[in-house]
């Protein structure tokens, strides 16, 4: 047996040396072929052939105005600033750097939607489409006079403001004190009694339908509203509002006795959740005294809305006025189960509280990133998992400045100036659970509108926007200032 062993080692091993010469004359002879027929190399540059032609695979962005800096991505793409031209249309741009991957240019002036070009040493690049914002502007104005970009479309046909996709497919909503349905994706609707309205005035309802298929609808019942601000103790002793919750376990048919949370002043619903777990939340307002001020907080339900709980109270005690402190909030339910709470206020930023406990109590509020006006927002999560705010921000898209109201010009309506610019609606998503955020894109605005210094001029407002996802990736916002109905495809925005 040993014998054999050796005798087969052997015959391998020759087997082995033989390969290796081969191999090695076959890579002599490439050598060789390789520096043969090279009499008239020289030292300089190579022609241009389409293989090294300049090709185009990406603009960042794909839309701007003049002046923005855009990333051109793409193949060949030059050495050198003076070996480069761009074009946008008919119109060169400014080149400010050049590798053979990467160009960055600023977008020069032109209008439309252009073909960008790029040219080296006379060799002309494919085309990439590039469309200027001011473009989108002009190409859609809705039947209230509202601008859009040319991706939106007008949703005339909806009722309400706050919508709900019902289990079944239908389309919910709160119109007047009816609820209303909808089978054909908003064409027609049929609408039926929710409460008594001898008593009950509904407002600023807020909707949603439990896993178990419960609609629970938070509103503030006007039919009670007392209201009468003392400018010279900064407070509306008395004052009156109730916040209620009432409930349909039919899909909508029927409803049950309305159930008050509290008589206190109150403010805009902005928002109610399912938790993962099953607890309903919606946020909630209360006008606190001495001196008048508003504070936030939520109510919570482990049993469908039969029974509710309230927070603790969200307040900063140094505010004053009867448009000041922590006013009309949204929740959502973050990825690690702790509840997110964004609150309005008249301090240039969007505040936040988180609850580690489905809502039952709240950290102290802090501000956040978000710049924004005196004005309701609104946050959901999509089907895709990003979440969506809408709200009204700081000053209008590429300005600096918007008149202020209250402080020492009014003092009872908030301590500080604030900005009330309500004129433009801007939307931004965030891929990883509110970490970071797209940059703002405005939705809807008044072209050409400047805020007047005297008074805040409500007719042209835009503002107290809602969202909802009325299919997967189709998403719809509703105003309650300025009647805005528009839908758009979430991929379009991101």
């Amino acid at each position: 047996m040993e014998n054999l062993i050796s005798i087969v080692q052997t015959k391998l091993l020759a087997s082995y040396n033989k390969m290796k010469y081969l191999f090695r004359f076959i890579i002599i002879l490439i050598l060789i072929s390789s520096c043969g027929g090279n009499e008239n190399t020289t030292d300089e540059e190579p022609l241009i052939t389409p293989d090294n032609k300049p090709l185009i695979s990406m603009l960042l962005p794909n839309t701007g105005s003049k002046g923005d800096e855009i990333q051109i991505i793409g193949k060949n793409l030059g050495d050198g600033v003076q070996d480069v031209i761009v074009t946008f249309g008919n119109v060169e741009s400014t080149v400010k750097s050049v590798s053979k991957e990467k160009l960055t240019v600023l977008a020069p002036a032109n209008e439309g939607v252009v073909d960008v070009n790029v040219t080296v040493k006379n060799q002309v690049s494919n085309s990439l489409k590039f469309t200027y914002k001011e473009a989108q502007e002009k190409l859609k104005i809705t039947t209230n006079g509202i601008y859009v970009p040319y991706e939106v479309e007008e949703a005339t046909t909806f009722r309400g403001v706050s919508h709900l996709r019902l289990k079944n497919g239908d389309i919910f909503t709160v119109s007047g004190s009816q609820a209303s349905v909808s089978s054909d994706n908003g064409k027609t609707w049929t609408s039926t009694p929710m409460v008594d309205t001898d008593k009950y005035g509904i407002s600023s309802a807020e909707c949603l339908q439990t896993k178990d298929g419960v609609i629970i609808v938070a509103f503030m019942n006007v039919k009670e509203r007392k209201w009468t601000w003392n400018n010279t103790i900064f407070d509306a002793p008395g004052a009156t509002l109730p916040t209620y919750v009432v409930r349909s376990t039919d899909g909508g048919k029927t409803w049950l006795v309305p159930q008050k949370m509290h008589d206190d002043w109150t403010g805009a619903i902005r928002s109610i959740i399912e938790t993962k777990n099953g607890t309903v939340v919606f946020t909630a307002m209360k006008l606190l005294h001495n001196p008048g001020r508003h504070a936030v907080l939520t109510y919570s339900s482990k049993d469908n809305g039969a029974t509710w709980t309230a927070s603790n109270i969200l307040d900063n005690a140094s505010s004053k006025g009867h448009h000041s402190g922590l006013m009309e909030s949204t929740v959502l339910q973050l990825n690690d189960g702790r509840l997110w709470h964004l609150i309005r206020t008249n301090w240039d930023y969007i505040y936040e509280s988180f609850s580690s406990d489905e809502g039952l109590t709240w950290n102290t509020p802090k501000k956040t990133d978000f710049d924004a006006s005196s004005s309701p927002h609104s946050l959901i999560r999509l089907q895709s998992g990003r979440l969506i705010l809408v709200w009204n921000r700081l000053y209008p898209e590429g300005k600096t400045y918007t008149p202020r109201f209250g402080g020492e010009r009014d003092p009872n309506l908030s301590e500080v100036a604030a900005s009330w610019m309500r004129h433009e609606l801007s939307i931004s998503f965030s891929d990883n659970d509110g970490k970071t955020w797209t940059t703002p894109r405005v939705i809807a605005r008044y072209k050409d509108y400047t805020q007047p210094e005297n008074n805040t001029d409500s007719s042209k407002w835009i503002s107290y926007g809602h969202v909802v996802e009325l299919n997967p990736g189709i998403i719809m916002i509703t105003t309650e200032s300025g009647g805005l109905r528009i839908t758009f495809n979430e991929l379009d925005f991101i």
